[in-house]
């Protein structure tokens, strides 16, 4: 049992929904946010997901900030859910997950999924260059600076939460987001280590129950545009969780090391 890891695909900068190719490596399949516009590319998007219920058992689907640009969360949201339930009606596809803090058990498996887009969190020193130096604010409408924490907040509550309410049971956890949850400087391309817009890309959740568990083992994102898989050391009993990214990029400027049969075993 596996699943295939990719995000930022970005297949609306320029459009490549009908041509681009992902070659199934496993049974389930984690698109972790940015693959393109929802609303103003809607057809093309979700044909481009048709393809791939075509090929996988489950697909599972983050969103992340490409998402809603040229429209707003709420009605992105609102899409995605109904193709969700389309695709649910269509027995000659596979499944069809949309993690927007959702729990998903991978079948015949002691694994649960959750997975949220995890928006970041931006510290009052960083407002104006966040706001400023993003697209996100420009393009995505009805949405700042302060949307954009409360959001995060909601994220990590949930996370805890759903840790929380697994602590004892038998499962494992595998956790997907869209944003990273980690400034460990191995998850962050060197030369934006020290940028002022760095908390709209990562936010160090080191201390939040969510990471410190035992029973999280993996935990994978998108959004930095810098692929990473190595290992963190947790105090305690914990052991190490895994933090990986796989992430394709623009056309114009994929990021080193993006493999997209990247897989990770169950």
């Amino acid at each position: 049992m596996a699943v295939q890891i990719l995000s930022d695909l970005h297949l609306e900068a320029p459009k490549a929904y009908d041509v681009f190719e992902i070659v199934p490596k496993a049974p389930h399949l984690a698109l972790l946010g940015d693959i393109g516009n929802i609303a103003s590319h809607k057809d093309d998007c979700f044909a481009f997901l048709t393809r791939q219920l075509s090929n996988f058992h489950t697909v599972l689907f983050v969103p992340g900030n490409h998402e809603a640009y040229n429209s707003n969360w709420p009605e992105t949201l609102t899409i995605l859910r109904a193709f969700e339930q389309d695709v649910r009606e269509n027995t000659s596809l596979g499944e069809f997950v949309l993690l927007d803090r959702t729990v998903f058990r991978l079948p015949d498996t002691n694994v649960a999924i959750l997975g949220c887009s995890l928006f970041s969190s931006i510290p009052p020193e960083r407002h104006m260059a966040v706001s400023f130096g993003l697209n996100d604010f420009f393009q995505t409408n009805d949405w700042d600076i302060d949307a954009h924490n409360e959001a995060h907040k909601r994220d990590v509550a949930w996370l805890n939460a759903q840790v929380a309410d697994l602590e004892l049971s038998d499962v494992n956890i595998i956790i997907f987001s869209h944003w990273s949850p980690s400034m460990d400087l191995r998850a962050i391309e060197p030369k934006h280590a020290d940028s002022p817009i760095t908390s709209a890309f990562s936010t160090e959740l080191s201390k939040e129950p969510c990471f410190t568990s035992d029973k999280v083992k993996v935990w994978a994102f998108g959004h930095t545009h810098y692929n990473c898989d190595f290992t963190v050391q947790r105090e305690g009993s914990a052991g190490p969780l895994r933090l990986l990214a796989n992430q394709r990029g623009y056309y114009f400027a994929q990021a080193e090391g993006y493999n997209g049969e990247k897989t990770i075993a169950i």
